[in-house]
């Protein structure tokens, strides 16, 4: 596809005004923190805590593989949800579908923090607890997605990439949310009595979070380019069969794009965890340590990131952070293997750095990627398509040292793949997305 504007690939409608387009990007990461605070939340419990609590074994790396077997979960069902409420989102609005996955989410997170254990209640205690991460991973399935089309289609377009970064601070803010939440509770508590009950405070601190979440959303504006559809009786009748026929190289351009921040991301974070504690010996909370401090300074990596992005055009900062985390992937690991606890925090730090920059841009890349008409549909369904090869990526590299005698080149070898695919996917971005006035590529 060339940049000229097909009449099914036309320009957005004008933009609000600034003060607007304010609004509904901080709307749009107040859900995304609370998104990735629950999101996240499950996913450090399922290093330290469900592979305990859930998942009875006498061998620890098969509780270990059981319990990221349930992460996993959530991340099949992401697809799942962009279908549903990407199709939703194209079809009755943005603004109504973001309000229910917000609550879907809360809701999940609250009660896996009330779930009994398998001591208590036995083999119904890892059923439940999958399939309330399989409701929360299908209404995250179509948050982000969402969030990052609202704030993208409020902004001004000479600011577009800028506004849509915005929703992308939500994953580190919820890292360090989550990741503070359950280092405190490891510091402050014994260790009995955190593996016991006190895990489960910051699951519960969900729902005066969700309260707030709501409250803010409720303001929410819905956009010019799908009241413009609207009023033009041009909302596209079957988003996803159009997606999937006409848009399917855009879709897995978008999935190249995402998979590095959050394949990445769960690489040298959930990864590193468990494997930091099984083989390195390091304690959970120097591990929780370095992930809320490498999350603080991914906020601003990401800042910096969409600036640049608004600069120099979206698909170079991918190039960039792709080709900078290929590099630093051998040398990172290496420090990772030392076990000494400075060097484990830089080395987690930098790595989730490289890997934030072609997060940063990613929503401005997706939505420059589809017509508004399909929008929704197709941001939702090509990041979650990432979010489900990166739910794996922790399993796989685990699984990989059961072969390799916990040796963490294969874990490096596969960042560099990584990197490699969003590479390709920035190289592509230009050849492949819609063009707007004032947003580069």
């Amino acid at each position: 596809m060339s940049d000229t504007v097909t009449a099914a690939h036309s320009a957005d409608p004008a933009s609000p005004d600034r003060a607007v387009a304010r609004r509904v990007a901080v709307a749009a990461f107040v859900g995304t923190a609370m998104e990735w605070y629950d999101f996240f939340l499950f996913t450090t419990a399922a290093a330290v805590v469900f592979n305990v609590q859930y998942f009875v074994s006498d061998n620890a790396l098969t509780a270990t593989m059981a319990s990221f077997a349930t992460l996993a979960v959530g991340f099949v069902a992401r697809p799942v949800g962009a279908l549903l409420f990407g199709w939703l989102g194209d079809r009755v609005g943005r603004k109504r579908v973001l309000m229910t996955t917000i609550v879907g989410i809360g809701v999940a997170t609250v009660l896996i923090g009330l779930l009994p254990s398998y001591a208590t209640i036995g083999v119904a205690a890892p059923i439940m607890l999958a399939s309330l991460r399989f409701l929360q991973g299908l209404c995250v399935g179509g948050e982000w997605g969402g969030a990052v089309t609202i704030a993208a289609e409020n902004a001004p377009a000479a600011s577009r990439a800028v506004y849509a970064s915005v929703p992308q601070l939500g994953s580190p803010v919820g890292t360090v949310l989550s990741s503070g939440a359950f280092f405190l509770c490891s510091v402050l508590l014994t260790k009995e009595s955190f593996d016991a009950w006190g895990w489960r405070i910051p699951f519960l601190l969900a729902l005066p979070m969700l309260a707030i979440s709501v409250v803010i959303r409720r303001q929410l504006e819905e956009s010019p380019a799908f009241k413009a559809l609207q009023e033009e009786d041009t909302v596209a009748e079957a988003p996803l069969r159009q997606v999937f026929r006409r848009d399917w190289r855009q879709l897995l351009i978008g999935t190249a794009v995402m998979f590095i921040g959050a394949g990445g991301f769960y690489l040298v974070t959930t990864f590193v965890i468990s494997y930091g504690q099984r083989v390195l010996g390091l304690s959970s909370s120097l591990l929780l340590l370095a992930t809320v401090i490498a999350a603080v300074v991914e906020i601003p990596v990401i800042v910096s990131g969409g600036r640049l992005g608004q600069r120099y055009g979206s698909s170079r900062v991918v190039i960039g952070g792709a080709l900078a985390t290929m590099l630093l992937a051998f040398p990172v690991f290496w420090a990772i293997g030392t076990a000494n606890p400075i060097v484990v925090v830089v080395a987690i730090t930098v790595a989730v750095a490289a890997v934030s920059y072609p997060y940063a841009v990613a929503g401005a890349v997706l939505t420059s990627l589809f017509p508004a008409q399909v929008r929704y549909s197709g941001v939702a369904v090509s990041s979650n398509f990432a979010g489900l090869l990166s739910g794996c990526v922790p399993l796989v590299a685990t699984a990989i040292l059961t072969r390799t005698g916990d040796t963490l080149w294969p874990s490096a070898a596969i960042l560099v793949l990584i990197g490699a695919i969003a590479l390709v996917g920035g190289v592509l971005t230009p050849r492949y997305s819609v063009h707007e006035a004032g947003l580069k590529h």
